[in-house]
């Protein structure tokens, strides 16, 4: 709990602008207030003013100064429906097409997002993962030498003395093993930014150093063997079953000699099967948690939320949006 403190304090003061796509939801209207009074950042909220501003006086909440933007009625419609026809037109798309997917708030708020009239967005409270990336990707783009958008969950766990970084649990269903290294190296980024520790990365499986023959080992053995030759500095294991890569007495056991050593704090699961349930897995029986999904690989931050998600989700989210986006 004290990282997400941390995280929270860093952004604040920062002076960054973050829009809020689904500004209807009641979880957005109190965490866009709390966002505001803690000075952890400006907010604009998405969506029909009458909508909102009903929603914020039925819940007992003053919005304040916080703009509120309706997409269909603003006076930037024009420039970005412009903007969104010009890069998508070789898909096929036509101009009124293009002006329409853009008074949707998802798409409206993405493009606030490139053409820097915000630091990043926030949204996913009420879409998909799936919506969120799909307007992230056609309006802001992958980052450079990045060829897949992936997620991570960091995760603080009582008793533990440090916090974790999950991946990818919100994403790529079944990642290759060039994309898991991808994915790797990119948490491994990610986590030093919002945490200032240094990332000591495990490639899971569910055999250790060659306990079991299978495709699913050979994955990860070979996901490892790319992140070391594109990231050679990264301290990196694999494949690691998670015990022995987060316990040392067990590391001494089945990996003697590993460079994790039972330290990991990053952890790479091999599919998206296996990185949703043991974050939802900690997040409940370990009472743990769970920040994010937090999303990699775009030009600038564009971040999901789950659709269970609380107001304090959205207010932490919204703090590590600022961080990534400098």
């Amino acid at each position: 709990m004290d990282l997400l403190k941390s995280i929270r304090e860093k952004a604040t003061g920062k002076g960054k602008r973050i829009v809020l796509p689904e500004g209807e939801d009641e979880r957005m209207l109190r965490a866009a207030v709390r966002l505001r009074n803690e000075n952890i950042c400006e907010v604009v909220l998405l969506g029909s003013e009458t909508a909102i501003r009903a929603n914020a006086a039925e819940i007992g909440t003053d919005l304040g100064p916080i703009p509120v933007i309706d997409p269909s009625l603003s006076s930037d419609l024009d420039s970005y429906a412009a903007r969104f026809y010009e890069f998508r037109k070789h898909k096929g798309i036509s101009e009124m097409q293009a002006r329409e997917t853009v008074t949707e708030p998802l798409f409206y708020g993405a493009m606030m997002v490139r053409e820097d009239d915000v630091d990043g967005s926030v949204a996913g409270a009420v879409h998909t993962t799936g919506d969120v990336l799909k307007a992230g990707i056609q309006c802001i783009g992958l980052a450079e030498n990045i060829s897949v958008v992936s997620s991570v969950f960091l995760m603080i766990v009582p008793g533990w003395d440090r916090p974790f970084t999950y991946a990818d649990g919100a994403v790529v269903p079944d990642p290759s093993p060039d994309k898991l290294a991808g994915i790797a190296i990119a948490s491994a980024d990610t986590h030093q930014k919002l945490t200032g520790e240094k990332p000591v990365v495990a490639l899971l499986s569910f055999s250790t150093y060659g306990s079991a023959n299978h495709p699913m080992v050979d994955k990860m053995k070979e996901a490892t063997r790319i992140v070391k030759e594109k990231a050679p500095d990264l301290v990196v294991d694999g494949e690691l079953q998670v015990d022995a890569a987060i316990i040392p007495a067990v590391a001494e056991k089945k990996a003697p000699g590993s460079p994790v050593a039972g330290r990991a704090n990053v952890l790479i699961f091999p599919d998206l099967d296996a990185g949703n349930i043991a974050y939802k897995l900690t997040q409940r029986m370990a009472n743990a948690e769970a920040i994010g999904p937090i999303i990699q690989g775009l030009r600038k931050p564009a971040n999901d939320l789950s659709r269970g998600c609380s107001v304090d989700d959205i207010v932490n989210v919204a703090a590590i949006c600022c961080l990534l986006s400098d």
